[in-house]
């Protein structure tokens, strides 16, 4: 990052930029606000939509509102209302902007010479960008269209200071899956069919609160992972224990299995099969010791209770 010469006595892109880096240290508050923001726009419990590509172009418009509005809430300790712009950070007024694309923010007039905060977001590569930038003279392009707004010009994306850049954010399973998997899931009649095989296809890897309600699609949706006739219950027999994150001991239970991380509102689901005591990354259930199946391992034992 660089800082444009006339900008030379300009302070307020640092003690902006300070502020949100105390904040926000490592980027994970903004890359979870990205990731809710998604999922709040592709509204999966009801409409089972997951890819941007799925998105109307009015509601892609719309995504940098829902960003701006949930960073908001996520920063409340630092981020207030402003009085021309957007935010107001470390008492200067700043302007969010939002693009799918990098470096495809577009600036509309009454914030030429403003502080911007510039994010960008990937979902299907599951990368994102974020940085403090003024929309100076020199920073702006020539150009403008019919509504007089214009963008960055090479000088002022260079003059971003990144507060994040390609940054990892949080997966979306369902964008990541291939075809074949996504097809045999959609493809279910029923949501606990759908979940049944969301849990089948997606083996070791963090399952969130949004993906068990883009596939099942029902009010209940959580319900229906569980044990009491949910897909815990019916994956049983073929050897599949389900952890949830709601609960300490499930989450213990994957962590002493070698399964990834969980928190509350997760899952992560395994197969299992029975070992001797004393296998590495093993646990006891139900009186024997478990552990993870290898990829072509047959199971042929319903998995314990957990």
């Amino acid at each position: 990052w660089r800082m444009a010469s006339s900008s030379s006595e300009d302070s307020a892109p640092e003690r902006v930029f300070a502020t949100l880096q105390q904040a926000d240290p490592h980027g994970e508050r903004i890359g979870r606000v990205i990731r809710h923001s998604f999922d709040l726009l592709y509204n999966g419990q009801h409409t089972g939509r997951y890819s941007p590509s799925q998105l109307y172009k009015t509601e892609k418009t719309h995504c940098g509102s829902i960003v701006e509005i949930e960073l908001r809430r996520a920063l409340g300790g630092v981020i207030s209302d402003g009085k021309r712009l957007d935010y107001s950070i470390a008492g200067h007024e700043v302007d969010c902007k939002f693009s799918f694309k990098h470096g495809g923010w577009m600036l509309p007039p009454e914030c030429f010479g403003e502080l911007l905060l510039v994010i960008t977001a990937d979902d299907e590569s599951s990368r994102w960008s974020a940085g403090i930038v003024r929309a100076s003279r020199e920073h702006r392009r020539d150009s403008e269209n019919r509504d007089h707004k214009t963008g960055l010009n090479p000088l002022g994306r260079s003059s971003i200071r990144w507060l994040a850049y390609d940054a990892e954010l949080p997966p979306n399973i369902l964008l990541q899956m291939s075809d074949q998997d996504r097809q045999a899931i959609f493809g279910a009649r029923s949501g606990q069919q759908r979940l049944n095989e969301l849990f089948r296809r997606a083996e070791l890897v963090v399952i969130g609160r949004n993906a068990v309600a883009t596939v099942a699609q029902q009010l209940d949706y959580m319900k229906r992972a569980r044990s009491n006739g949910g897909s815990r219950s019916a994956l049983r027999p073929e050897g599949y224990l389900i952890a949830c994150g709601d609960y300490a001991s499930h989450r213990q239970v994957a962590l002493d299995l070698g399964a990834p991380e969980i928190t509350p509102g997760e899952f992560v689901s395994m197969r299992v099969v029975p070992c001797a005591p004393g296998t590495p990354n093993s646990v006891e259930l139900e009186g024997r010791y478990w552990r993870i199946a290898k990829r072509a391992e047959r199971v042929t034992e319903p998995a314990p209770l957990l």
